[in-house]
This record gives C-alpha cells, sequence and structure tokens, in this order.
C-alpha cells in the first residue's frame, strides 16, 4: 500500500479564509483544523453538520450536536494570515545588508588592426 502524499499547503491553522466555491461559497472563517493527508481543512462556523453521540458519562441520554464538517482545500481562498511570532525574527534577518554582487567588466572595444603592408 502506497504512503499516504502529503502536500504543502497554501493555508495554514488561525488564518482567515473565504469559500470560493461549493454549496458554501462566499462563507468567510477562521481556519481551525488542515489535514494535508486528505486535503482538507475545517472552517470554523462553516459547514455545520449534525452529529451523533452516543451515550457516554458527558452524555448520560446521548446527543446530537453540531460541528464543522471539513472543505477541499482547493475551495478556499487566503484572505489574511495569522500573524506568528516568528515574523520579528524573519524581519530581524531581512535587515541585514545584501552583500554587493559581482558584475562583469564592462567591454572595451577593440582597436582596429592596421593593415599588414605588402611585400611587392
Amino acid at each position: 500500500m502506497p504512503a499516504l502524499q502529503l502536500i504543502k499547503t497554501h493555508v495554514h491553522a488561525g488564518d482567515l479564509v473565504k469559500v470560493i466555491s461549493g454549496n458554501h461559497r462566499g462563507s468567510e472563517g477562521k481556519i481551525l483544523q488542515v489535514n494535508r493527508a486528505k486535503h482538507q481543512v475545517v472552517i470554523e462556523g462553516v459547514r455545520m453538520i449534525k452529529k451523533h453521540v452516543k451515550r457516554s458519562q458527558e452524555q448520560p441520554n446521548g446527543a446530537i450536536i453540531e460541528r464543522e464538517g471539513p472543505i477541499h482545500i482547493s475551495n478556499v481562498k487566503l484572505i489574511e494570515k495569522k500573524a506568528s511570532s516568528s515574523a520579528s525574527v524573519k524581519e530581524a534577518k531581512v535587515s541585514k545588508p545584501a552583500k554587493e554582487k559581482n558584475t562583469p567588466k564592462p567591454k572595451v572595444p577593440k582597436a582596429p588592426k592596421a593593415a599588414k603592408p605588402t611585400v611587392e
């Protein structure tokens, strides 16, 4: 069985996104979870589904709860990235002066060769 291929995603948890296609087109929300193996994202307040919960100590009679369902990652567009704490570190690295690149020497036109004297 082949191993699952994880993709590089254009969105991450905490980013603000807009749904651009599908039944929930136009909805906006914050990403709660990214499932890279299944190419899906869970967005806060979008695609609310009803989940039947079995009896447990928390729910002695069982329950029907509403929660967000997954949407394919290709159906969302990034609106605003989450502010990261590493931004200040990146700025410090960028603020260093760039090294000068070696530029090639300008070409100087050569003087035309003098005509050789002909022997008669």
